[in-house]
C-alpha cells in the first residue's frame, strides 16, 4: 500500500511550493468577487499565497489578478487582507 500523498500547491508571489493546508487561499466566486477562504474547500477557482509579505507582493504586481482570471479592486483586496489578518492573528495566537 502507498503512503498517503499530501496535496502541494504554489504560492503565486515567491512560487514556493508548499502543503496545501499549510498555505493561504483566496478563491474568486461564481459572481466574480475574491474572498479569503479559511477552509481551502469553497467552491471557485483558488490562488495561493504562503505570508502576508507575499500577499502584498502579489497585490502589487497583480499576481492574484492573473491566477484568478478576473479583475479585482480595492474592495476586493481590502476584504481579503482583513480576512488574511484575522488568519493569520489566530495562527500566531496557537504558536504561543
Amino acid at each position: 500500500m502507498a503512503p498517503d500523498r499530501v496535496p502541494t500547491r504554489c504560492c503565486v508571489a515567491c512560487r514556493a511550493q508548499a502543503p496545501k493546508d499549510s498555505l493561504l487561499r483566496i478563491v474568486r466566486d461564481a459572481e466574480g468577487a475574491a474572498a479569503f477562504d479559511p477552509t481551502g474547500r469553497a467552491a471557485g477557482r483558488g490562488a495561493y499565497v504562503c505570508s502576508a509579505a507575499c500577499f502584498e507582493r502579489a497585490r502589487e504586481r497583480r499576481l492574484l489578478e492573473r491566477a484568478l482570471r478576473c479583475r479585482l479592486g480595492d474592495e476586493d483586496y481590502e476584504r481579503v487582507a482583513e480576512g488574511l489578518r484575522g488568519a493569520l492573528e489566530r495562527l500566531s495566537k496557537t504558536e504561543e
